[in-house]
């Protein structure tokens, strides 16, 4: 299996296809014209920037490339900054639920992929926190590029956020794309929201029933009530390990 980045095939090669890699590789770059750069995965998103390793088995020796999603650009090193191809329509189905006048706040922003797809389509004020620098830089050039609006915080999301909140109040919305250990700041973002505002919170679990119980259970312990709008399945993350976004409104206490 492989997704595209722009013009970039990235490759997962099983154990039993290693000595076929090259191959395989050059394969790709006959068969589709749109495909400049051909890389496997090295090892596994790993690090508080959440970045990989890729290795180049065939085309142009670079991993910067330009994506286009709904509209968009970004522009982007793959191995500087996490981004997934797989979440385009996910981020979509999150920028149509967004008003116009909605105050929003994008935690573990990235290269503001779903920052930039909401200032785009929505008359929305728009901030996005992300702690990597080189995702940051990508971010602001990305914001450039696609014309739209968007206030580029660099940080940590727990210390930004309640600095962000004394400045410009509490938010409409806020979208919580890490899915590996963003329950560590439900906290922070319960505190950030408005009385009856909206969460997008991303988690990996095994099905919906076990991170909505996980879900009621932290907010609970925080001594917040929300009510759950909609569970919706993303991806999945290994065998058995799903995706999965939550959306809850948090009702007046």
């Amino acid at each position: 299996s492989f997704d595209i980045v722009g013009d970039i095939a990235i490759l997962d090669i099983p154990e039993q296809l290693k000595d076929k890699e090259k191959i395989i590789a050059e394969t790709l770059l006959k068969l589709f014209k749109n495909i400049r750069v051909v890389v496997k995965k090295e090892g596994k998103v790993n690090g508080k920037f959440r970045t990989r390793a890729f290795s180049i088995l065939a085309g142009e020796n670079r991993t910067i490339t330009k994506h286009k999603e709904h509209g968009c650009i970004y522009l982007l090193d793959i191995e500087k900054a996490y981004f997934s191809p797989r979440l385009g329509n996910e981020r979509l189905r999150i920028a149509n639920q967004v008003k116009d006048g909605e105050k929003v706040l994008v935690m573990f922003a990235g290269i503001g992929p779903y920052a930039i797809l909401i200032a785009k389509k929505r008359n929305a004020k728009v901030y996005a926190i992300e702690l990597n620098p080189n995702a940051i830089e990508y971010m602001k050039k990305n914001v450039e590029l696609n014309k739209v609006d968007v206030n580029v915080i660099c940080g940590d999301v727990r210390e930004e956020t309640p600095k962000l909140v004394a400045k410009v109040g509490k938010f409409d919305r806020i979208i919580m794309p890490l899915p590996k250990g963003a329950d560590n700041f439900l906290d922070v973002a319960l505190k950030a929201i408005k009385n009856n505002g909206i969460i997008h919170f991303y988690c990996f679990s095994k099905d919906e029933k076990e991170a909505k119980e996980n879900l009621l259970r932290i907010c609970e312990e925080l001594g917040y009530s929300i009510k759950i709008k909609e569970i919706v399945k993303c991806g999945s993350f290994s065998p058995g390990i799903n995706r999965i976004c939550i959306d809850f409104e948090v009702e007046e206490l």
